[in-house]
């Protein structure tokens, strides 16, 4: 990965499904995608996967590939290298964005997001959430309520860095 996913957008979604990538993402998944898709445009990976999950995880080229390399290195037959697959893998799909720079949210996508039919019609915004080697995609008022839940804990995040390493 070239670069670091960074920072919060929030983009209105069209009637036709249609929203745009901020031009900050746009520059990373392009980075990571030197081949380009079979229309040349660059790629992105869209994981729809998970039960309890209220959002989109997205992947540049790059990143969707060091996922799966993470995902094929588990033991075969596993439940857990299984449910890695279904989630991660099977319940993703690939997207080339327009050379406007939009892309048109997948059905799965939308679903999982909660943009459906008269949903769309009134429009709506999705969040686009930087999370270093990918993005996450929510509905708007599903990122805010989640960003409310998680600051009320008063823990500085500087603390949490590196502990997860150390532990280990």
């Amino acid at each position: 990965m070239s670069e670091a996913f960074r920072g919060e957008f929030y983009q209105k979604v069209d009637q036709k499904a249609r929203v745009s990538i901020p031009a900050a993402f746009r520059r990373i998944l392009d980075a990571d995608d030197p081949q380009k898709g079979e229309k040349n445009g660059t790629r992105l990976y869209m994981v729809y996967g998970g039960k309890t999950r209220r959002f989109v995880e997205c992947y540049s080229k790059a990143g969707a590939d060091a996922l799966a390399a993470r995902i094929e290195g588990m033991d075969l037959g596993s439940a857990e290298r299984d449910r890695a697959e279904r989630d991660l893998i099977s319940r993703s799909v690939m997207v080339e964005i327009e050379p406007d720079g939009r892309i048109v949210l997948p059905p799965k996508v939308r679903e999982k997001m909660g943009f459906l039919g008269e949903d769309l019609s009134s429009g709506g915004e999705a969040a686009f959430a930087g999370f270093t080697n990918r993005f996450k995609l929510y509905r708007r008022e599903v990122y805010e309520a989640e960003l409310a839940d998680d600051d009320e804990d008063d823990t500085d995040p500087l603390t949490l860095v590196g502990r997860a390493r150390r532990s280990g």
